[in-house]
């Protein structure tokens, strides 16, 4: 495929490209280095080979990161599963979700596309802030993903904007691959997720038209992620705290890798993705005359609501709003078991938290407000 020179350096590498990525990571003792853990059994030579017979992206992901969270999930969760009722398996479409995990989020939703009948995985947006490794840069563009360039100045900013715009495009419509790309900048730390219009201004910068047209080209799937469990709270619940003692505080590049290892690792209890239907039909009806910074504002709620209303909620979120919000009603949908064991749970993960001032009622709060929230946004989205 002839693909545009102003995109190479955020584009996921071609089929052609493969081999010489390839030899890279091979030739790189860290990323050796994970391959030893992750196939502990599998001897290196073998895995080369393995490797080496993958044609195409696809190949790739299904011979490796499809088997290995699948491997993953046996051990760390009650099961993973995606309701695509809403949508067509032979269409494609840029699935816009809130975000729990690092590299979770995404890489389980290339499996479940493969298991849901899709004929392709997605191309994954990722910040270049996670990818100061030359050998993760290059096995994320091996495994589809493409660069969001952030580490810019203004100008230079606008410009990154406009060149991953005109690529989403162009990987829709050319390409006839899947997107995926979060709501918003980061994580929800309190799961209040929220799409932030700065993302759908990104969008509206590719494509031909209208805004309207031009978000409608790219075929958007409001995409909602519930996890029973969330590895990572309890390094959430430190952080709201080490930015409330110091609002200076930023985190490291050591804090994302201690979030990405804790996320895959991490116990997840159940696990569901849910696909609402294609905004396109919706958009259709809008009325444009409005202004165009609210116009951004529509869209980005009228997607909230589709992500709030496809929660799928477990005892732990209404066990926490009960809790919170003393709504007694909630009482009904969980025992007295669950209540117990998720306030043990609770408990263990306050006590992973090591701070100099460590404040424990805070850090119970902010735990229970991520679990409570998906509760009290479902509740408003019905």
């Amino acid at each position: 495929m002839n693909i545009p020179s102003e995109f190479d350096r955020i584009r996921p590498f071609e089929p052609e490209e493969l081999p010489e990525a390839y030899d890279r990571l091979l030739g790189d003792a860290q990323f050796r280095h994970v391959l030893s853990v992750v196939y502990p059994d599998v001897p290196f030579e073998q895995l080369a080979q393995r490797m080496r017979a993958c044609k195409t992206n696809l190949e790739f992901q299904k011979a490796f990161p499809y088997h290995f969270l699948g491997s993953l999930l046996a051990r760390a969760s009650k099961g993973c599963d995606m309701d695509v009722s809403d949508v067509d398996v032979n269409g494609r479409y840029t699935f816009v979700s809130n975000h729990r995990d690092i590299v979770l989020d995404s890489a389980l939703l290339d499996c479940l596309l493969i298991d849901s009948g899709f004929t392709t995985t997605c191309e994954i947006a990722i910040g270049d802030n996670l990818l100061s490794l030359p050998w993760v840069r290059d096995l994320v563009r091996v495994n589809k993903s493409f660069i969001v360039e952030r580490s810019l100045h203004a100008g230079e900013m606008l410009r990154a904007s406009k060149r991953m715009a005109d690529y989403m495009h162009f990987a829709i419509a050319e390409k006839h691959e899947n997107i995926w790309i979060a709501q918003r900048e980061g994580r929800a730390k309190d799961s209040d997720d929220r799409t932030q219009p700065a993302i759908l201004k990104m969008m509206a910068m590719g494509g031909e038209g209208s805004v309207v047209e031009r978000l409608a080209q790219l075929h958007i799937v409001p995409l909602a992620i519930s996890y029973e469990y969330d590895p990572c709270d309890y390094l959430k619940a430190r952080e709201f705290q080490l930015k409330r003692d110091n609002p200076e505080w930023k985190k490291s590049a050591q804090d994302d890798v201690e979030s990405m290892s804790t996320g895959i690792m991490g116990y997840k209890g159940r696990i569901h993705y849910h696909c609402a239907s294609c905004i396109d039909a919706w958009l259709a009806q809008i009325d444009t005359s409005v202004p165009r910074n609210k116009l951004f504002d529509l869209i980005a709620a009228h997607i909230d609501k589709e992500i709030h209303r496809n929660y799928r909620l477990y005892p732990c979120n209404y066990i926490a709003a009960h809790l919170l919000d003393g709504d007694d009603a909630l009482a009904q949908r969980y025992t007295e078991e669950e209540k117990q064991t998720f306030m043990a749970y609770v408990e263990n993960q306050i006590a992973k938290i090591h701070l100099e001032r460590k404040d424990p009622g805070y850090l119970r709060e902010r735990l229970l407000t991520m679990y409570a929230n998906p509760y009290r946004n479902w509740r408003k989205a019905q």
